[in-house]
């Protein structure tokens, strides 16, 4: 069974599941130095927040396979270094949102009523109405930073308590903003015009401290902020500085640049309200999370796509359902047309007709590649770093897609080099793989063997007779046998499915065989 190494703490439902298919090993927060040795021997790891799998991590994983972050943000995780190994990274995208969302409201309401100082004034002894005299969310503007889909969920639950809410996200559409009733406006914009400001971001190099001193004097006098993404977005001393001048008159704040944050003086101030990093801390959130994950961990081991890759194409629920046979038909035919095809690689075609050519294809692609490459290069080829390493190899792949007369779906990949072309298609049929094409030739090929031996001949008698007599002599047993021809007495196509493998010595020595012409074997 695969080895999955847990580091952060998660839901128990995500460990039982991870157990069904895997040995899990638990080590909680180990320290940086810890985790280079527990890494090797492990296939997976799932994180959360704490653990940060960085370049040394991943260089020091021997067999790693899949990074799973039980939640949104993957900063804490080197993508740019688990690509360029291979290792597919996954998170939980959806599983905290709604919860992540309730919180930013939760605390928006919290500071515009004063709640947690009313609460201890109240606790100890006193009875101060008029002190917490607080505002009205209704007719108020909120500006989100990043529309992304906690920042969604926010805009829809604060459009009901009729706000009016805009948002600066410029990877976002129009349509899809205006279809939320959110306004999309420019940053300096939506600081001018914010009574509150949620921000929903990553951090990046041009997020980080994004909420600095030039920032916060463009906003309104007395505007109050929200920070549930990632502390690092925030410059603590110009935030406390705008604070005490009364250019903020609030800040809530559940996220830290550090956590815990020690003596951070954020956590004293009476004009800030302050939670421990609670946004995605509820039951189901936690629960969703963990579950979410696992599954997807669970089916990369399997050699599965994972719903929701970080550094690999997302794909909808409903692409899916129609792509998913179809990763193996792209990576089957890509990988045998490498094998048996000849010369300096030039140009690659892909095609896609039928039904699945009218979906998001880029998975399958990204398989055909991982499919052409993965017999040939020394690097650990995947559906993730294919393109990657594709591009790094400057090859010229074009596609093409359409409707097809003769089957519901047909993927074909064609290859060109200086010697000549390759043209290998394969559909789906009750459940598997089938090449429906092998150059000029159309054949049906049950993909169920170990290997395929595939020979172009003259087609006269005698000829799979003797290719099978071949065989025989050298105790290789063969599962079935396809031929095709061009014509009576023209070329011809053999495939035979065989059990074992023929060295490269006795294929050359087939290939004297009188009437053959060539003879490749493929690895399945």
């Amino acid at each position: 069974m695969p080895k999955v190494l847990v580091t952060d703490q998660i839901a128990q439902d995500g460990i039982d599941l991870l157990s069904t298919e895997a040995e899990v090993d638990v080590h909680l927060r180990p320290s940086p130095d810890e985790l280079l040795k527990l890494i090797k021997g492990h296939e997976a790891i799932v994180v959360r927040s704490a653990t940060k799998v960085t370049a040394d991590v991943i260089a020091a994983a021997n067999v790693l396979q899949v990074i799973g972050r039980a939640g949104s943000g993957v900063d804490n995780i080197d993508l740019d270094a688990a690509t360029q190994r291979g290792i597919v990274v996954v998170n939980a995208p959806t599983g905290n949102t709604l919860s992540a969302a309730e919180h930013a409201i939760a605390l928006m309401l919290a500071m515009a009523r004063q709640l947690p100082e009313a609460y201890t004034s109240l606790r100890s002894g006193s009875w101060e109405r008029q002190k917490f005299i607080g505002v009205e969310l209704r007719g108020k503007t909120l500006g989100l930073l990043g529309l992304g889909q906690v920042g969604m969920e926010v805009a829809r639950r604060t459009r009901g308590m009729e706000m009016r809410v805009i948002a600066h996200d410029p990877y976002v559409a129009q349509e899809r903003a205006e279809s939320l009733g959110v306004e999309l406006l420019s940053q300096d914009e939506l600081l001018g015009q914010s009574d509150f400001i949620s921000l929903h971001m990553r951090v990046t190099p041009q997020t980080r401290d994004m909420i600095n001193d030039e920032q916060i004097a463009k906003m309104k006098r007395g505007a109050r902020i929200i920070n549930t993404a990632r502390g690092e977005l925030i410059d603590d001393a110009a935030l406390l500085r705008a604070l005490d001048s009364g250019q903020l008159a609030g800040a809530a704040i559940d996220v830290f640049r550090e956590e815990p944050p020690g003596e951070n003086p954020l956590l004293s101030h009476d004009k800030v309200i302050v939670t421990p990093h609670l946004g995605a801390l509820t039951e189901e959130a936690q629960e969703r999370a963990a579950t979410d994950v696992a599954e997807q961990v669970l089916a990369v081991l399997r050699g599965e796509p994972a719903r929701y890759a970080v550094n690999a194409p997302l794909v909808s629920e409903e692409t899916m359902k129609v792509l998913r046979p179809f990763f193996e038909v792209a990576e089957r035919i890509a990988s045998i047309a490498t094998q048996i095809s000849d010369g300096q690689l030039k140009a690659i075609e892909i095609e896609y007709l039928g039904e699945i050519a009218n979906h998001d294809t880029t998975p399958l692609k990204a398989a055909m590649i991982k499919g052409l490459l993965a017999p040939v290069s020394e690097e650990n080829v995947t559906v993730v770093n294919a393109s990657l390493i594709a591009e790094q190899r400057g090859l010229r792949i074009t596609e093409r897609s359409g409707p097809s007369e003769e089957y519901t779906n047909l993927l074909t990949i064609k290859l060109e080099t200086d010697v000549g072309v390759t043209t290998i298609a394969g559909s789906v049929f009750h459940d598997s793989t089938h090449i429906e094409r092998v150059n000029d030739f159309w054949v049906d090929i049950p993909l169920d063997s170990h290997y395929l031996l595939i020979c172009q001949n003259q087609d006269r008698p005698g000829m799979v007779g003797a290719v099978g007599a071949f065989i025989g002599e050298q105790d290789i047993n063969i599962s079935f046998m396809k031929v095709g021809r061009e014509k009576v007495r023209g070329n011809a196509l053999m495939v035979m499915g065989l059990d074992d493998e023929i060295s490269p010595e006795l294929l050359r020595k087939l290939e004297s065989v009188p009437g053959l012409h060539s003879a490749r074997l493929a690895k399945l």
